[in-house]
């Protein structure tokens, strides 16, 4: 598989000629775990962003418990796109993370080939919802730790065991505020997802 060797200033706004293939991908994961960023991060044009400042109004529905700067949440999704190679594109729709926004995961799900699941490891237990959503519907996915500043750090084996992962789910750690690791993710998934497609053929 092909690489991305720059990104020029996200000057493309057209797919180029020589894509012939593209993906709907999700990037999902529960509230506040930085899929905004990580979407902001690694797409190519500029992305469509739908955040809205977050109000008194959402007190008691919204766990803020472990976020005390977050002061914005996507309402709707994040859009970007990136040209993994010159033959296949990557549209990534980037869902809520709140528990209210369950059945717009759903709807967003629809005609996806798999997900990238980012986990927040201070706030683990809240990503068994969005899994769960997943398998409901079932969207393959891989999961990216993603490593806040100044938070623990824990082997992946760890992590795996408290999600309890699958062995052949793909796990790695990643920082969504640096495109390399949010690239070598997104190739982690896309080629695990394409051998799940040549596995059935």
């Amino acid at each position: 598989m092909g690489s991305v060797l720059s990104r020029p200033d996200r000057t493309v706004d057209y797919v180029p000629e020589t894509v012939t293939r593209s993906v709907k991908l999700l990037v999902a994961g529960s509230f506040g775990v930085g899929k905004t960023t990580f979407v902001s991060s690694i797409s190519e044009i500029k992305p469509l962003r739908t955040e809205e400042t977050i109000t008194q109004a959402s007190v008691g529905i919204d766990d803020m418990a472990g976020l005390p700067g977050k002061s914005q949440t996507t309402v709707a999704m994040d859009f970007g796109r990136i040209t993994l190679n010159p033959e296949l594109a990557l549209y990534l729709f980037g869902t809520p993370g709140q528990q209210r926004f369950v059945p717009l995961w759903e709807e967003l799900a629809r005609g996806a080939l798999g997900a990238l699941v980012l986990v927040d490891t201070r706030r683990i237990e809240k990503s068994d919802e969005v899994l769960s959503v997943l398998e409901e519907r079932g969207v393959p996915y891989a999961v990216g730790v993603n490593e806040f500043e100044g938070a623990d750090r824990f082997p992946l084996s760890e992590v795996r065991d408290a999600l309890d992962l699958t062995p052949d789910t793909p796990l790695t750690a990643l920082d969504a505020r640096d495109r390399g690791t949010c690239l070598r993710s997104l190739i982690m998934l896309v080629e695990f997802l394409f051998h799940r497609l040549e596995s059935r053929l």
